[in-house]
């Protein structure tokens, strides 16, 4: 059974914040009479809660409101992002959301087509997922023919030649397409059976696909992402590890996600 990591650090600041006030309370009581220290046995860990506190609640902070690390496990946004990657997300850009709950408290801004986002997977919400915002809620996705249509119309693709890269096959292809004014690379497999469907986007939901378009489970076979998934926009990658050559991927470091 996996671990809830954001659990365990909001349960790690109330336990050592608990302990840093009242260590607090203890030693301002000892400024006005004479109180007793805490027996020896429990000195040492009053003080390693008291100093850990800060450092916890900032962490918490951080990767709750601000932005938090993931990393890339499998190869569904080939060309964009490879298996190894570790990338930061900005966690302001869909609304300010508490720790574990999951709640919106404050609306800060919505998806928009072509953003690469993170989110928690629809069908085992402690599992996060990355992948391409598509359709907004209200619009229609036609899928054929590895071409993709919104609201009728042809989303423009340019074949760019063969794909080199991870995970590459003799008939992989590397294509541009230009997502209303967002252009990204795709991967597409000229042998694989193409998934032709039709589809409109429920209100308070988003669609998404991944950029290996033939190797990704996406919206289009689990269905759309609501909004109370949304966990971020990720936007860097700080840093990349080949785990076929065992080796980090220094052209990768530094990168942009668009």
């Amino acid at each position: 059974m996996g671990v809830d990591f954001e659990l365990l650090l909001v349960i790690l600041t109330l336990v050592t914040g608990l302990v840093w006030g009242w260590d607090k309370w203890r030693r301002r009581g000892q400024r006005h009479v004479a109180t007793e220290e805490p027996p020896r046995g429990l000195a040492w860990w009053v003080d390693l809660a008291s100093s850990l506190f800060p450092v916890i609640l900032a962490v918490v902070v951080v990767r709750s409101f601000i932005v938090e690390p993931f990393r890339i496990p499998s190869g569904s946004m080939i060309p964009t992002l490879y298996n190894g990657d570790f990338i930061l997300v900005n966690k302001f850009s869909y609304g300010i959301r508490l720790p574990v709950l999951h709640k919106e408290i404050i609306s800060t801004g919505k998806p928009q087509r072509g953003d690469v986002m993170v989110f928690r997977y629809p069908l085992n919400p402690s599992q996060d997922y990355i992948k391409r915002v598509i359709g907004l809620p209200g619009d229609h996705i036609v899928y054929h023919d590895k071409q993709l249509y919104i609201n009728g119309e042809p989303i423009e693709q340019l074949e760019l030649g063969p794909y080199r890269g991870p995970e590459q096959a003799p008939d992989a292809v590397l294509r541009r397409e230009l997502l209303f004014d967002t252009p990204h690379p795709i991967v597409v497999h000229r042998n694989s059976t193409d998934r032709s469907f039709s589809y409109v986007v429920p209100e308070g939901s988003y669609f998404v696909m991944g950029d290996n378009r033939d190797r990704s489970s996406d919206s289009r076979f689990w269905g759309p992402v609501p909004a109370e998934n949304l966990v971020g926009k990720a936007f860097l990658i700080w840093m990349s590890w080949n785990p076929d050559e065992f080796g980090i991927n220094w052209e990768r470091i530094g990168n942009r996600i668009r």
